[in-house]
């Protein structure tokens, strides 16, 4: 296991954290990079926000057209 988790991974993991998805091992050391990172601190720190104000959106609520074009963007991204 990890001794510590970087930047990029606390973004990755930010999602699972506020879940609580994550094993208690990682989730101490997503905790412990946040507490000597005032970036990701920042960055949790949005994320909530952001939770709190929009909610949450089950896959239901979004039309599919809507859907659709997500996934191509998110596909189309990831490849580039």
């Amino acid at each position: 296991m990890a001794e510590h988790v970087t930047c990029q991974e606390v973004v990755e993991l930010v999602t699972d954290y506020l879940e609580h998805a994550l094993q208690a091992d990682e989730a101490a050391l997503f905790e412990q990079h946040i507490n000597f990172c005032d970036g990701c601190e920042w960055y949790l720190d949005q994320m909530r926000t952001t939770v709190a104000a929009v909610g949450r959106i089950d896959e239901e609520d979004v039309p599919r057209e809507t859907r659709d074009k997500l996934l191509a963007a998110f596909r189309d991204w990831k490849r580039g």
